[in-house]
């Protein structure tokens, strides 16, 4: 098959699609569930958002251990992992997950698997036969890494620890934050007014 003859097809399965998806096809993935538990934090619907996105649990395990940079395990149709994380920042990485592994990029809709072509991923749509490779982030990520932390930032963060001075201790990422005048297990917004390498000095941020 030629690009012409492939684009032609492309374009015709396209065209069949509906403009609109009605109220009861419209994809939703369920909204994140989790509760803290001394150290560790329980996704509670772990296993109903993977297979809302038909994907493997396993798969989306391994993920969110990489891009949270915080070991994990399934147990059951929970998932564990072995820090303290924010709804927030758990929220935001399973929509970059499902942009950059589940969506179809030509027709926007979610009816796609992910196939093995050498060492290559290929994500393939279902509904319009578009094909394109994954694993490899479309953004300035791919040249140079983008810092998680950033001062005069405001954050959501929550206090894990307190230090030997009385600061409360939080963590973003591989980031080390310091913000006086907070408690251990509070959940609050801070400005970060200083970066050195992985440690980074903030304020409790009021609007």
């Amino acid at each position: 098959m030629t690009e012409y003859d492939y684009k032609a097809l492309l374009k015709s399965a396209k065209e069949q699609l509906p403009d609109k998806i009605s109220e009861e096809e419209r994809f939703k993935i369920p909204e994140v569930d989790l509760f803290v538990e001394g150290k560790t934090t329980v996704f509670k619907n772990f296993s109903d958002i993977a297979e809302t996105i038909r994907r493997k649990p396993e798969d989306l395990l391994a993920y969110f251990q990489r891009e949270m940079g915080t070991p994990g395990v399934l147990e059951g149709r929970r998932a564990v992992f072995k820090s303290r994380l924010i709804a927030k920042q758990v929220d935001a990485r399973l929509k970059s997950y499902v942009t950059s592994f589940v969506m179809c990029s030509e027709c926007k809709r979610p009816d796609t698997h992910i196939t093995k072509e050498g060492r290559v991923d290929v994500l393939e749509c279902e509904a319009c036969g578009a094909r394109r490779p994954i694993g490899v982030r479309k953004s300035t990520t791919t040249q140079r890494a983008v810092k998680a932390v950033v001062e005069n930032t405001v954050y959501e963060v929550m206090i894990q620890d307190v230090g030997k001075k009385g600061d409360g201790i939080a963590k973003i990422e591989d980031y080390i934050i310091y913000i006086p005048g907070t408690a251990k297990g509070s959940v609050c917004k801070i400005k970060v007014t200083k970066v050195m390498g992985k440690m980074a000095f903030a304020v409790p941020h009021t609007e």
